[in-house]
């Protein structure tokens, strides 16, 4: 049973969102606040997975919610659905690792996808990737929302293949394009699951998933090969780690 908070000032929009959250029989509703000192109360006594957040409330808003619940090591923070009448808060609120974002009035279907979103989370949640994070409050990424090219985009973390560092930017490739945002790669490493992504150099991640194998050139240095043919260079430092995690999946006759 998925234990879920509701946090909105307006008294019907929580009636409704708990009535619809009842048709579900994989969640309970725990708890109900009206503003953030109450989400931050109930937080502390009931530890929801999943938990419905109202963008604007009165006194801190969601965003002023979820940094107290970052910078506080004895409360876990649950997987975050907004809800909001305004859309102006999307980038912020995906910025923040929000499962979903959804616009009052949303249909059934919507909250629906929403909630099977987060259970989709909850369900292949690493538990590796979980420890590694629990002490920085945060969930591993599952989307990157940015723009690019005049379009807002949000790009699911599993299909990016590699990520490489340009001076004060990073370069996200998904295989068919590249997009540029405004991030450091050691930022960016952190909110990785571990379990998925592996750094293989100072300027370079790689997600496993697309790793085909590893060569050494010419020069005897480190090439990892990609599924598609792309290659990433790899420094020494990092290769003996990354021949373990791959399982020594290297071209035969020759030695790393």
């Amino acid at each position: 049973m998925i234990q879920t908070l509701v946090a909105d000032d307006e008294p019907l929009a929580r009636k409704k969102l708990r009535e619809l959250l009842r048709a579900d029989p994989d969640v309970t509703v725990v708890g109900e606040a009206t503003n953030g000192s109450e989400v931050l109360r109930l937080l502390r006594q009931t530890t929801p997975q999943v938990m419905f957040l109202d963008v604007c409330m009165p006194g801190q808003d969601a965003f002023a919610v979820l940094e107290e619940i970052s910078a506080d090591k004895t409360m876990s923070m649950p997987r975050v659905i907004f809800t909001t009448a305004y859309d102006q808060y999307a980038l912020r609120a995906f910025d923040a690792q929000a499962v979903d974002y959804l616009l009052k009035p949303f249909t059934v279907e919507r909250l629906r996808s929403a909630v099977q979103r987060a259970k989709d989370q909850l369900a292949s949640a690493s538990p590796a990737a979980e420890q590694s994070l629990a002490g920085r409050g945060q969930e591993p990424l599952t989307r990157v929302v940015f723009k690019s090219r005049g379009r807002i985009l949000f790009l699911q973390v599993s299909e990016i293949r590699w990520i490489a560092a340009e001076e004060n930017y990073i370069r996200i490739s998904n295989g068919t394009e590249s997009h540029l945002l405004r991030n450091t790669i050691s930022s960016m490493e952190e909110r990785l699951d571990p379990q998925m992504f592996l750094r293989v150099h100072r300027s370079a991640i790689v997600n496993l998933q697309y790793v085909k194998e590893i060569r050494t050139d010419a020069k005897d240095d480190f090439v990892v090969h990609l599924v598609n043919g792309q290659k990433i260079p790899m420094s020494r430092s990092y290769h003996t780690r990354i021949r373990h995690l791959l399982g020594h999946r290297l071209m035969p006759g020759r030695t790393c």
